[in-house]
């Protein structure tokens, strides 16, 4: 019996392997982009940066050190320069698809980091098994930017599994919907009308704002942003901005805000400081044919008719005044029930005698002074 040579010796004290065979291997090298590892085979393995991960540009020099071990698959035993090519990334989404199998059977909830922001939709990671959840299936509501998704963590479940087709899609949105119907029955067993509560504004269109109140959005419409006018809701609020508001009423799921609070009703005292007889002055802040309609404080319009804006005929209020004109006048009448204040300029100015003796000539007797005279030299 012929004996070994040295070489035939050292080649039989390595194992053999096979492409698809798992096996253990001790990190000897690695750099940013490879890894290479001693498999027990007479050539070190190779795993690239590309069959280790998914992840995009991952420097393998801060996941694995030498002296790590590690199981990978092989994938080709020789490469054509005798190198061993290994997969790491493939044996974990093996791994990984029992995992998401059940996770589908299941309905559990996973959670991972959002690793791509696409076109359609958002791209995570679960142990190597690439999961794409559309757009729709983002939020409960249309998302425009999907930008904001990039890098956070997210949790969503298995909506449809297909390994054959390598097909795996996440849902995010029943989550989302599911704890937006909690919140919301959360929020309406513990608020009344009445009640002052804070919210954030989530929506600001022309005809008033939308509030987050933490589980439901309540509407602050125009006409209750202030005592005063508001012109346009976009030059007061802004996405993101904080508000205390007062829960004005609540029909069914649909929730009325407002900004009017009592104690800073200005017709709280408005009797007193517009009583009739008493001089206002204030802004002029619309115009009409019939007259003007004058600020005297925020929250509070008085008329001033066209008849009455100055002592001479006036034609048109636009002939004499102008919006932001600043206007002295009387107050000639005030209805808090209809919250009505009406003014004078006219009636500032005290009336001339002859006025007044126009004013007068009906409760004055004509006498003919001649006559008079004519009749007492007779009776002499």
């Amino acid at each position: 019996m012929s004996e070994l040579t040295f070489e035939q010796m050292l080649e039989e004290s390595f194992k053999t392997i096979h492409a698809g065979e798992v096996v253990e291997g001790t990190v000897i090298d690695v750099k940013p982009e490879e890894i290479v590892l001693n498999i027990g085979y007479k050539s070190d393995g190779i795993l690239t940066r590309n069959e280790y991960t998914n992840e995009p540009n991952v420097d393998l020099t801060t996941v694995v050190k030498p002296g790590d071990t590690m199981e990978v698959k092989v994938l080709k035993v020789n490469d054509g320069e005798g190198q061993v090519i290994l997969t790491y990334k493939r044996l974990a989404a093996d791994r990984g698809n029992k995992r998401i199998e059940e996770a589908f059977n299941n309905k559990e909830v996973l959670k991972a980091t959002v690793s791509q922001v696409l076109e359609g939709g958002l791209s995570v990671i679960v142990d190597e098994v690439r999961i794409f959840i559309p757009a729709s299936l983002v939020s409960d509501t249309y998302e425009k930017d999907l930008n904001k998704y990039a890098g956070q963590e997210i949790e969503f479940v298995i909506s449809e599994y297909n390994p054959k087709r390598r097909r795996y899609i996440g849902d995010r949105r029943q989550l989302v919907a599911a704890e937006k119907a909690k919140l919301q029955e959360e929020l309406f067993a513990k608020i009344k009308a009445g009640d002052v509560v804070e919210g954030t504004v989530k929506n600001v269109t022309d005809f008033g704002a939308f509030i987050d109140l933490g589980g439901a959005d309540g509407l602050l419409h125009i006409s209750e942003m202030s005592w005063g006018r508001v012109e346009n809701p976009k030059k007061v609020f802004k996405i993101g901005d904080k508000v205390k508001v007062l829960i004005k009423e609540i029909t069914g799921n649909k929730i009325a805000l407002s900004l009017k609070f009592e104690d800073e009703n200005p017709w709280k005292n408005a009797a007193e400081k517009y009583a009739v007889g008493n001089v206002v002055t204030g802004k002029v802040a619309r115009m009409t044919d019939f007259g003007a309609f004058i600020e005297l404080e925020s929250g509070i319009d008085a008329l001033l008719h066209v008849s009455q804006i100055a002592k001479d005929h006036v034609d048109k209020p636009s002939d004499v005044l102008k919006v932001g004109d600043e206007v002295t006048a009387k107050v000639v009448d005030f209805n808090e029930e209809d919250k009505k204040i009406s003014l004078s300029v006219k009636a500032m100015f005290a009336p001339e005698p002859e006025e007044v003796k126009e004013e007068s000539d009906e409760d004055v007797v004509s006498v003919d002074i001649d006559a008079v005279i004519a009749e007492e030299g007779t009776e002499e």
